[in-house]
């Protein structure tokens, strides 16, 4: 009788210590969820893979009914490192999804957090929002949620998207933005300021964007310059595949089925280039100094793409591209197109 009495007495000792803390702790709701709405069970669907880049402003609505399709009717989860929860009542919505959550990642240790590694994997869709791109490299790269990323593109092939700053980081390289922002005129006077920060990330490096770079809220800024720089920058001298630059205006998405078939919703454009020589270096790429890069004026193949011209066939994958006959290249920093 004595042996059960101070089994007893052990058992509720043990209460007070963390392995039991540990269980009522993992019955807490996520502390990095801005909510959820819908259904509170996650279901499992069959879901098709594709990428949608946006690039930012308004939404575009047939670009999340797109994600919508292929998530199979799924749980639609929102990742950000600030802002709110306006995403969850506006994909709720379009009444076709099981449910809608938003996590709130600011840092590192949230990014570690097996709540939030868990709550990824169990998405059929996976939505960036707009934000500093610098914040979601250096709190999201390397750890549990790049990993948990890369479950849902490679292994579970689900549809990823992401709008303005998260557009910026889908790419093999990325503009990490970490310096402050730089306009057109000043990449192209000296691709070496030191805001001109570009690089390979391991973040997203979507399948689908191989030697690849975005951009975003494009012509309404006028980018074209910078992104220009971005691929100079991105230049090394053994090179031999072409690098090349995808940019989406405001209002309009791209959107890649994982076949590499892509279409353009939105009331703006798509601007696409690839290198045209890739072996050849630009005549001058020095710090301090404006981009000098014609090689006979036929640097960058050039195409731009809107909803009208969505019955072309394009195909990022293999890059099928209907080219322009323009060319961009640079004369002394100043871009031209021929």
């Amino acid at each position: 009788m004595g042996n059960i009495i101070r089994f007893v007495i052990s058992f509720f000792m043990l209460c007070g210590t963390a392995a039991c803390q540990s269980t009522e702790h993992s019955q807490e709701p996520n502390p990095f969820s801005l909510g959820r709405v819908g259904n509170k069970q996650d279901v499992h669907t069959t879901s098709e893979g594709g990428l949608v880049l946006m690039g930012g402003g308004s939404d575009v609505d047939a670009a999340m009914q797109w994600m919508i399709e292929r998530s199979g009717g799924g749980d639609f989860l929102i990742i950000r490192a600030s802002g709110g929860d306006g995403y969850n009542s506006y994909i709720q919505n379009f009444g076709s999804v099981n449910s809608v959550e938003t996590l709130l990642i600011r840092n590192k240790n949230a990014a570690n957090d097996p709540r939030v590694y868990e709550t990824i994997r169990k998405a059929e869709a996976l939505f960036i929002a707009g934000g500093d791109q610098s914040v979601y490299l250096e709190a999201w790269e390397g750890t549990e949620t790049e990993r948990a990323i890369h479950y849902l593109i490679h292994e579970k092939k689900v549809p990823i998207g992401g709008t303005s700053a998260g557009c910026a980081i889908m790419g093999e390289f990325v503009y990490t933005g970490e310096n402050g922002s730089i306009i057109s005129t000043e990449a192209l006077s000296n691709p070496f300021d030191s805001r001109l920060t570009v690089r390979k990330s391991s973040l997203i490096n979507h399948p689908l964007l191989p030697n690849l770079i975005t951009d975003q809220h494009f012509t309404e800024r006028g980018r074209e310059g910078r992104l220009v720089s971005f691929i100079a920058r991105l230049k090394s001298p053994n090179q031999t595949v072409a690098l090349r630059g995808i940019a989406v205006d405001e209002r309009t998405a791209l959107c890649v089925a994982s076949s590499g078939d892509a279409i353009v919703l939105g009331s703006g454009g798509v601007t696409l280039l690839e290198e045209h020589q890739p072996e050849k270096f630009p005549e001058r790429l020095q710090a301090g100094q404006s981009l000098h890069w014609r090689l006979d004026n036929q640097v960058l193949r050039y195409r731009r793409l809107t909803q009208a011209t969505n019955e072309e066939p394009v195909n990022i994958l293999q890059w099928n591209i209907p080219w322009s006959d323009q060319f961009w290249f640079v004369d002394n920093g100043q871009l031209r197109m021929q």
